[in-house]
Parts: structure tokens; C-alpha cells; sequence
């Protein structure tokens, strides 16, 4: 039997490599005749330049940027050419992750997106046709407004200094986010997102995502008005077009994806930044429907197989590529919080957990590797016919 192993990462435990590389060492050792096929993937978060670098045929370029609290920190860009046509792939987390931070770090209040604004600066040096920014993971909640600086929309400090400063902002705190805009013109700018949350409501950046970053209520509210009054200063600043459909303006704020990374997705969008789908774009890429199709098992997995699984994550793109060529799909995780109802209704033919009980979980943090190893064993035993 010919199985395809494509997980996600395990987050805080394994990266997508090294969940891929312990349930084939498992599947192996339940089914040593089977032959297998690794692709490691991501949906735009953290791990995304990983598994891009091991799919394509580019190269990377190391430059120094700042991290959330403003300290030098190393992020790669891949490069790749493609007919002569140039493709930098940018991933924000390794400028601005919220992995950056120690725990006593995290603050949405102060943390910034300026280190993604060197990251396209370094981009932009290079003369690409495309820049693809995969966004997730991030620990800022300050709209872009210090990646939207970085670029040279604005000096005003409080741009860079979190989301907090964004409530008293000039309304000519962006001088020259025109400029901005117009620099990026000639350039197909696609936001590989993970989510679909818009700027602001009750399922804006601040609402949904800043308590994870460290806010506490208080702070997520507060945030929520420095947001609002950060698009205000956007829209005087730089009038959103018409859209040809409806006849009114724009409303960047409202788009699907302009949450994310705690509004980062926003912010690019102002500057003519177009959403995809992180999933499917590397799905695409890394041909993974085709190696699906090739394959008589494919091998999903992440840490957590939760509500948010069914949104815009790995494990739902790869059942839907699975479903679309007709390859049976299973998900291992190292938890199940979903029904049988749900994982069928996303098309998988079977949902596995690495841990089950308190006792599971503590010993599957303790050593991933070991425990997802042997789950996958089991599990292989239960698939692959005997020879």
C-alpha cells in the first residue's frame, strides 16, 4: 500500500518535518511493507518557509529583522523563478511569532508588526513579479500599523509601539501611505491566511485572537477601540476605492482575513494585498492533490483537531484535495475535540488521538515524538493489509 504522510505542525511540540518523519517511523514499524510519501505542510503559520523550502526549488535569503518587542532577531526569505517571473515567500512569524516571546512577554499592547515591514523591505530588494506573506502564529494586535510604518507610511512612534498607542493617533499620522500603495502596484501581493476573521466586531482580530497574545479582557476591549480608531486614520489617510459591484467604497475593515495576524491582513490589503487561502496555495504548490491521487491512504495530522480544524486549516485541505480525487483520509492529532459527524462531514474516513486522558497528554509532552510513533504504529496495523 502506497500511504502519503501529510501533517501540519504539532504546535509547541513538533514542527510539520518532525510529525511527518514520527508517524512514518511508526507506520513503518506497523506496516514495514507499505511505501510512503512525506510532505510536510502549512497553512501560513509558523512552518510555512519550512515546508516551502523543502517542496521548491528556491533560495533562501537571511536578513535581520525585529521581532515583536523591537529586538534584532534572524527571518529567511525564499526566492524562487518560475519562467522568468520571481516569487518571494515571506512568513511572519519568523519576524513577528508570538514563539518570539517569552510567556512574561506577551502583551498586545506594545508588540509590533514593524519587523514584518523589514522583512518586505528586504523583499522588495530583490525585484519580484510576486510576494506571497503567510500569515499566523503572530503576537501583535496592531492593525499593520508597524509593518505600514516600517514601509514609510508614517514616524509618528506610536505606530510602532503596539496596538495601544493606535487610539490617539493625528489624523495625518500617514503622510505617505500613498506612496506606499503606489510602490506595491506593480507587484502581486497575495496574504496566505489562515483565518477569516474581519478587523473588528466580535469576530475581529481583538475579540477573537488577542487573549492568546496576552491580553486580558480589559485589554481585548481596549484594543477593539484602537482599531477602530486605526481605521479611521487608514480611511482619511487613503480613501478606499469603489468597488465596481455594489458602487461604495471598500470596506478593507470587513473583508474576510483582515483579522489576521492581529490585523496584519488588514493592513495589506490597504496596500493591495489579495487573500488566499494558506492551505491551498501550499497544497497547489506542493502538488499534494496529484501525489493524493497517487496514493491509496493519505496521513493528516496537527496538534489539535478542534473547531478551528474546520476553518482554513491543514486537515481540512487535505480532506477536501482527498475528497476531490477520491483517496481515503485519516487525521492523527495529538487530541480529538471533534465528533465522528464532523470529521465525515469534512470527508475523513477515520480521526485518531495521540492522547486521551491526563495521564496521555502529560506523557505526549513530554516525549512527542515517542508517543505520536507509537500511535501511528497501531494505527497502521488497523489499515494496511497484510502482505
Amino acid at each position: 500500500m502506497h500511504v502519503l504522510i501529510a501533517p501540519d505542525c504539532f504546535t509547541g511540540t513538533l514542527t510539520a518535518a518532525q510529525a511527518a518523519r514520527a508517524i512514518a517511523d511508526g507506520w513503518r514499524r506497523g506496516a514495514p511493507h507499505d511505501d510512503l510519501t512525506l510532505v510536510p505542510l502549512a497553512d501560513g503559520g509558523t512552518g510555512f518557509i519550512d515546508v516551502l523550502r523543502a517542496g521548491l526549488d528556491g533560495e533562501e535569503h537571511l536578513v535581520t529583522v525585529t521581532d515583536p518587542l523591537g529586538r534584532p532577531v534572524p527571518a529567511p526569505l525564499l526566492v524562487t523563478r518560475d519562467d522568468g517571473r520571481t516569487t518571494v515567500w515571506i512568513e511572519s512569524a519568523q519576524a513577528i511569532g508570538l514563539h518570539l516571546l517569552a510567556a512574561g512577554e506577551r502583551n498586545p499592547d506594545v508588540t509590533s508588526s514593524a519587523g514584518l515591514g523589514d522583512l518586505l523591505l528586504a523583499a522588495l530588494d530583490l525585484s519580484p513579479s510576486r510576494i506571497v506573506v503567510g500569515l499566523g502564529g503572530s503576537a501583535t494586535n496592531d492593525g499593520g500599523a508597524g509593518l505600514l510604518a516600517r514601509l514609510g507610511a508614517g514616524a509618528d512612534a506610536r505606530l510602532t509601539g503596539g496596538g495601544a498607542g493606535l487610539l490617539n493617533l493625528p489624523d495625518d499620522a500617514l503622510p505617505g501611505l500613498r506612496q506606499v500603495r503606489e510602490r506595491f502596484s506593480g507587484i502581486d501581493l497575495v496574504i496566505a491566511s489562515d483565518v477569516d476573521n474581519p478587523l473588528l466586531g466580535l469576530q475581529g482580530a481583538s475579540a477573537t485572537f488577542a487573549a492568546q497574545k496576552g491580553a486580558s479582557p480589559q485589554q481585548a476591549q481596549d484594543l477593539e477601540r484602537a482599531l477602530g480608531a486605526w481605521h479611521d486614520r487608514v480611511s482619511k489617510a487613503l480613501p478606499p476605492p469603489t468597488d465596481l459591484m455594489t458602487g461604495r467604497a471598500r470596506r478593507y475593515d470587513r473583508e474576510p482575513g483582515a483579522g489576521a495576524a492581529g490585523g496584519v491582513g488588514y493592513a495589506l490589503m490597504v496596500i493591495g494585498g489579495r487573500l488566499r487561502s494558506g492551505v491551498d496555495l501550499v497544497i497547489d504548490v506542493l502538488g499534494v492533490a496529484s501525489a493524493a491521487a497517487a496514493a491509496d491512504l493519505v496521513v493528516t495530522g496537527e496538534g489539535s483537531f478542534d473547531w478551528q480544524s474546520l476553518h482554513g486549516k491543514v486537515v481540512a485541505g487535505v480532506a477536501q484535495a482527498c475528497l476531490e480525487v477520491g483517496t481515503p483520509c485519516i487525521v492523527l492529532a495529538g487530541r480529538v475535540e471533534l465528533g465522528r459527524r464532523q470529521a465525515q462531514n469534512l470527508g475523513l474516513s477515520g480521526m485518531y488521538a495521540v492522547a486521551e486522558t491526563p495521564e496521555q497528554v502529560e506523557a505526549s509532552l513530554a516525549d512527542p515524538v515517542a508517543t505520536l510513533t507509537t500511535r501511528a504504529a497501531r494505527i497502521a496495523g488497523t489499515w494496511s493489509p497484510r502482505p
